[in-house]
């Protein structure tokens, strides 16, 4: 299985981290590890994520989310 390391930052709102999960989740990959820091308005995630699939199709998801500022 493949790991990757993503940085994403959205707007800190009572649903986003479920949804963000959901979204990492329904697209077949795996949370190995999560840290989460809020920043005024404004939450940043560290997550490292595993699958066999292309991180491509979670990035594709995860952009589309209203609440996602940024992906890096």
């Amino acid at each position: 299985m493949k790991t990757y390391d993503l940085t994403i930052q959205a707007n800190k709102r009572p649903e986003t981290l479920e949804r963000l999960l959901r979204v990492i989740r329904h697209r077949g990959f795996e949370v190995i590890a999560l840290q989460t820091q809020t920043e005024n308005n404004t939450i940043e995630l560290n997550v490292k994520v595993q699958s066999e699939r292309t991180i491509e199709l979670l990035l594709n998801q995860l952009v589309k989310l209203p609440d996602v500022v940024s992906l890096g």
